[in-house]
């Protein structure tokens, strides 16, 4: 399986933002980086949204890195639940 990794700073799109206005920033995050749950170390991405009030949110590194439910979500183009954004997007 690929090893898919992003590092503090990467700006990243998840898979829903296809469904707004690109001109928006709705659905992009600033990655803060990887935590370790302090009871069970499960690895956990800790992001930021770039829209709304901001914040931080964790959510499991393996669901983070999982690829989107096409099944679920047919009308997705995007492979991954999230992906980094390139100047090209």
């Amino acid at each position: 399986m690929e090893k898919r990794q992003f590092q503090t700073g990467d700006i990243v799109r998840h898979f829903k933002r296809e469904t707004v206005d690109p001109a928006s920033d709705r659905y992009l995050y600033m990655i803060v980086g990887v935590a370790k749950h302090s009871e069970t170390g499960e690895e956990m991405m800790v992001y930021s949204p770039l829209y709304g009030d901001g914040g931080l949110f964790v959510r499991p590194l393996d669901m983070f890195l999982s690829e989107v439910d096409h099944e679920k979500y047919p009308e997705i183009r995007q492979k991954y639940r999230f992906e980094k954004e390139t100047e090209s997007d």
